[in-house]
């Protein structure tokens, strides 16, 4: 079995998104098959009837090339998040994103996306339910965290410094929750949006947070297991998510969660963290105070964590899963 794989760059980025096709690749290639990573100005020299794996990003960049090209080979549309979702959008700029996407969808053989909540909004896009597969993401089996071993109660938070992750409310419901012991740790991108990482920069100064809080930037992996492990809860005020893979990373290493209802994070958090609606500040405030400031209940979350871990899917799964859906296609 042979597929391509299109992205917009290369599957070294330590997003999200980049993270789970990276994982597929290395589970199909565990599969027997044989995976090439192009670029999308590559699909014209490919031999017809080739099996294409397009990540929305990737056509996003050329909607033009997938569209002429779906006609003579199979393309599999891979849809992290809807492109007109992205946060922080203004108005035109989502109505000609979704504008594009439709078309895109349109052309293509089949469209797979990464979490439930994303069927609805694509069908919304006039695409048939019996056209989209869902492949969830999978989890890396870990060892449990050994937390802190401190007084002050250890934070980690694990997304790029973007709009949609919420990093000012989760500083602003923090603040609020200084009476408490704690510290917070941000791993993730400091470089995709400045003016946001500038925003954040500002609450940490006005709020006077800088001996709690430090924006650590993109960790290598060695270095993100460290933070896991010696945390001692994870947060996470995102406002929109597909699925939720950070924590599910979380789940997998037995902490604690807070965090918001979007995706499918209340689902992989179940009774081992404390999940409020999404914008939420006052809610979420009131979660951290619980959370920082109950070691007993912080103990009882853990060992629902460290029970959880066991339910969350594999990437072996995943593999799976996106095996049955290319080889429909693959020859």
């Amino acid at each position: 079995m042979h597929c391509v794989l299109v992205v917009p760059g290369t599957l070294d980025a330590k997003t999200g998104g980049t993270i789970y096709d990276r994982k597929i690749v290395e589970g199909l290639i565990g599969r027997g098959w044989t995976v090439d990573v192009r670029a999308v100005g590559d699909l014209p020299s490919l031999p017809p009837r080739t099996v294409v794996l397009v990540d929305g990003l990737a056509y996003a960049a050329t909607p033009g090339v997938v569209e002429r090209e779906s006609s003579r080979l199979h393309v599999v549309a891979l849809v992290h998040l809807p492109l007109a979702l992205e946060p922080g959008l203004s108005v035109s700029e989502a109505a000609r994103l979704r504008a594009l996407e439709q078309r895109v969808l349109a052309s293509v053989s089949r469209v797979v996306v990464t979490g439930r909540v994303t069927v609805d909004w694509l069908r919304e896009y006039g695409i048939s339910r019996d056209r989209i597969a869902l492949v969830e993401p999978g989890t890396d089996r870990a060892p449990s965290a050994r937390g802190s071993g401190s007084n002050a109660v250890r934070l980690l938070c694990v997304a790029a410094v973007t709009a949609g992750k919420g990093h000012e409310m989760l500083l602003r419901a923090l603040a609020n929750a200084r009476g408490g012991r704690w510290t917070l740790t941000c791993a993730g991108s400091l470089t995709r949006q400045p003016e946001t990482v500038e925003r954040v920069r500002e609450v940490i100064r006005d709020r006077q947070l800088v001996d709690r809080v430090t924006l650590a930037g993109e960790l290598a992996e060695g270095q993100l297991d460290c933070a896991y492990d010696s945390a001692d809860a994870f947060v996470l005020a995102t406002g929109r998510e597909t699925y939720g893979m950070a924590v599910a990373e979380a789940i997998a290493r037995g902490l604690p969660v807070v965090s918001t209802r979007t995706g499918a994070i209340a689902d992989i958090v179940g009774d081992a963290g404390v999940i409020v609606d999404a914008g939420d500040e006052a809610a979420l405030t009131r979660a951290l105070v619980h959370v920082i400031g109950d070691a007993p209940a912080r103990r009882r979350l853990a060992e629902a964590a460290r029970a959880r871990r066991g339910t969350l899917p594999t990437w072996a799964a995943a593999a799976e899963a996106m095996e049955q859906v290319l080889s429909g296609f693959a020859r």
